[in-house]
């Protein structure tokens, strides 16, 4: 793997070139930078990142220069990505200026390094992103600051074409017109794609440049990928003397520089782009570094100028934690249990690929209905179905379902319907994606709406068995918690397969000491506690799958707690609220008298590797084992 040195960007910067060369330059090298971090990480967003990288270098070169008014007083600037999906693009450009330290380049998606989206916790970082809609009105907050301070500023906000789905975003342009907030300059990086497929077959923005100027913005349009269109852009903007928020329709191509990547490659029967989120494989990586090497190469002979001089440095292996999968375990069971109920629907908000429903959509094309990034909206068309006698099955991931329409989901709720919630992407990891995506809130979350079961399966079986039990048999609404990285299979001899609600299933029977757990990652990790004492002190936990998150069986739980000692919760999430909670509040109420410990998250988690944030939280085999040896005095 290679990546542009820090002496060669200071050598290209310094070159006598006119300033839409020296952009379109930097921009390049911020290209290849961006790959390479992605890459070295093993994820992360290309797409994205190449559309808006030529904005960004404008911006960053020659926008950000605090500039003065006639009485002195400086002009404050702030340019930040409300979409955040560009994060390498940003951190790039950062390294590329030397506004931040060169060493994190290497540093993207691990523990202390830069997160996978943006956090204040960084240097340049302005504002965190990454939950999509709330850049506008982030910047409209700084700007009554400035004002609140006497200050001038300008706030260059860039958004996605694909998060305009976002009611928020709409809410945000009112009151910025109606303050004549001239201060704020929107650019929207219009690449035509969302996540997996184009903004037009999801949810078209239609005549975009009306609706913007019908909220009372002035509006202009360029190619964002033309460094000097976009930078007269912004010069035409700054002559247009009417104290309104102004906003840039950038038209851009995902993928812009690496042709393949690009958005414009993609076959007429490709219904998806395949570079917007992950890391480009062996070939791709080392196909796409010759074509942006070559593309550099001749600007600079252009310029009569010495080649470019990449150093190397050696890839690191992203490993998988396991052979199961549940994400495509439930691509196949949701697929059987539509065959057998035609009123079974499901609903996707931008997601179809991580939530698994391609299948779906291959096999019942017209009973999937395309949300968008529009959450609200889903859930509430959702009780609309279910109202007319249908089961929808609302697909997005945990961190977004289990927020941003928990409202709606309330009022679903309340009409005593059916509805089963799938969030994806659940718990803490996968960590490199950082705290925006990171769901370890959902369970206190959805704990307090009434007659929804909230459950969580730990391996494929449980997966089609408890999918089975919430369409076919549960006659309230349900909310599945599915981990979406690879996991290594629990198999025992002693588990059970009948569903009994708020019933764990005892993988390990045992005396004394036990432990409650729930999911994939912690099961597993709680079954390796246990064979780790029975090897070292010859003591047998009990070990027990938990797969209902917001009731326990209390007769169950008194049954389970004759001759335990000391019970341990592990929980794929925060303490507070999470099922450990629950378990001592069920065991408080059976007059347990024995010690209760709780296991999870206890603050904002940490972004990095899997391994490295399971150990940061304490939640790794190693720490839990350290943990319960100090407690029982081994």
């Amino acid at each position: 793997m290679s990546y542009v040195p820090r002496d060669e960007f200071e050598r290209i910067r310094s070159l006598p070139l006119d300033s839409v060369t020296g952009a379109s330059l930097f921009a390049d090298l911020c290209r290849i930078n961006s790959l390479y971090m992605i890459a070295r990480a093993g994820s992360g967003h290309v797409g994205t990142s190449f559309s808006s990288i030529d904005i960004i270098a404008w911006i960053e070169l020659f926008e950000l220069v605090q500039s003065r008014k006639d009485n002195n007083d400086e002009i404050t600037k702030f340019f930040f990505s409300s979409k955040g999906h560009d994060a390498p693009a940003f951190y790039s450009a950062w390294i590329g200026l030397g506004k931040l330290d060169f060493s994190f380049l290497n540093k993207l998606r691990i523990l202390g390094g830069l997160p996978g989206h943006p956090d204040v916790s960084i240097p340049n970082v302005v504002t965190n992103t990454g939950s999509l809609g709330m850049g506008v009105s982030k910047a409209k907050g700084i700007i009554e600051a400035q004002r609140l301070k006497g200050k001038d500023c300008r706030v260059f906000v860039l958004t996605g074409d694909g998060e305009l789905q976002e009611g928020q975003f709409w809410e945000s342009l009112i009151s910025a017109a109606n303050n004549n907030m001239h201060e704020l300059v929107v650019i929207i990086d219009h690449n035509k794609l969302q996540s997996d497929s184009f903004v037009s077959k999801v949810s078209d923005l239609g005549d975009l440049k009306a609706k913007l100027e019908a909220f009372g913005w002035f509006v202009a349009r360029c190619d964002g990928n033309d460094i000097a269109q976009f930078s007269r852009t912004l010069s035409e903007i700054d002559r247009h003397k009417v104290k309104v928020p102004k906003v840039i329709i950038a038209d851009t191509i995902k993928g812009k520089g690496v042709s393949f990547i690009e958005h414009t490659a993609m076959k007429p029967n490709d219904d998806m782009y395949k570079f917007h989120s992950g890391a480009p494989g062996t070939d791709e990586y080392e196909n796409a570094l010759k074509e942006l090497v070559v593309k550099v190469n001749r600007k600079l002979n252009s310029a009569n100028q010495e080649e470019l001089i990449l150093h190397s440095a050696e890839g690191q292996s992203c490993k998988s934690m396991g052979k199961q999968n549940l994400i495509h375990a439930y691509s196949r069971a949701l697929v059987k249990q539509a065959s057998k109920n035609s009123d079974v629907v499901a609903m996707d908000a931008d997601l179809i690929l991580d939530t698994g429903l391609i299948p779906f959509k291959k096999n019942f094309p017209s009973r999937l209905i395309e949300c968008g990034i529009a959450e609200q909206d889903m859930v509430s068309q959702a009780g609309g179905l279910a109202l007319q006698g249908f089961i929808p099955v609302v697909h997005s991931f945990s961190c977004f379902l289990s927020s941003r329409p928990h409202e709606q989901i309330y009022n679903n709720a309340t009409e005593r319907t059916k509805i089963i919630y799938v969030g994806t992407l659940a718990g803490l990891l996968p960590g490199g994606p950082g705290h925006s995506h990171q769901a370890i809130r959902d369970i206190s979350s959805l704990s307090s709406i009434p007659n929804l079961t909230i459950i969580e399966p730990s391996n494929e079986k449980e997966l089609d068995e408890l999918l089975e039990w919430a369409i076919q048999v549960n006659q309230g609404s349900t909310y599945i918690r599915i981990v979406s990285i690879p996991t290594e299979k629990i198999e025992s001899p002693k588990s059970k397969s009948e569903i009994i609600k708020g019933h764990g299933f005892v993988l390990e029977d045992g005396e004394v000491f036990g432990i409650i757990a729930y999911g994939p990652i912690m099961v597993e990790i709680s079954m390796r506690v246990q064979m780790y004492f029975k090897d070292n002190y010859g003591l047998s936990f009990k070990i027990v799958n938990m797969p209902w998150l917001n009731f326990v069986d209390l007769n169950w739980l008194e049954a389970e707690s004759k001759n335990i000692k000391d019970w341990f919760t592990l929980d794929n999430h925060l303490i507070v609220g999470g099922v450990g909670e629950k378990i001592s509040v069920g065991l408080n109420k059976i007059n347990f008298d024995g010690g209760i410990h709780n296991f999870g998250v206890e603050n904002i988690p940490a972004c990095g590797r899997n391994d490295e944030v399971l150990d940061f939280h304490q939640l790794s085999f190693e720490k839990i084992v350290d943990q319960i040896e100090s407690i029982v005095g081994l």
